[in-house]
């Protein structure tokens, strides 16, 4: 449910676009990522930093578009967004006792510090490359094209890249954890 959630404010972007072009779409897509972070904080009184994160991109480049009617901004949008998120996993290497990664699956699996490194860059990399992917796909195609791209090509690379991560993940787990997940001892 909460992958559903986290993809909303994308899909009605998409539906709208359909329906109504690119800057209906963007406008739609900036009050439901307000109301996706307002939702959060009511529910669980806190905000989620990738919500947020998003929130002020869609805000800031979705307002430009619509500003300056100009729809190059909002397309930059998953690139800004992707290499955020390169960032911040790749500074998780060098801050704090656990990267991004492992703050995310080490309370579910055990792995050697090692591993959690390559698993850590090899989300960077991922998301270096699909900011990438975004502006060539941006500068390479129509609108009509970019906007699916965003939907489902993007959403298509990412499961595929988190099934060949799970594959590199089973190589590195004991017999006992691919049974049964670790307790949270906390």
């Amino acid at each position: 449910m909460k992958f559903l959630a986290d993809f909303l404010p994308i899909i009605i972007f998409f539906g709208v676009y359909k329906w109504l072009g690119i800057y209906a779409a963007t406008a739609s897509a900036i009050v439901a990522s307000f109301f996706q972070v307002g939702y959060t904080w009511l529910k669980h009184k806190r905000f989620e930093n990738m919500q947020v994160i998003t929130f002020f991109i869609i805000l800031i480049l979705g307002g430009a578009t619509l500003l300056l009617h100009d729809e190059m901004f909002i397309k930059w949008k998953p690139t800004a967004i992707n290499w955020l998120f390169a960032l911040a996993f790749l500074l998780s290497q060098y801050i704090g006792k656990k990267n991004i990664t492992q703050r995310l699956l080490d309370s579910n699996v055990n792995l050697p510090a090692i591993i959690w490194k390559r698993l850590n860059i090899s989300w960077v990399g991922f998301f270096v490359i699909m900011g990438m992917v975004n502006l060539y796909v941006v500068y390479h195609f129509n609108t009509n094209t970019w906007v699916n791209f965003k939907l489902f090509g993007m959403l298509g690379l990412t499961v595929v890249f988190v099934i060949a991560q799970a594959f590199y993940l089973a190589r590195h787990l004991s017999h006992d954890q691919l049974k049964q997940p670790r307790r949270n001892t906390k």
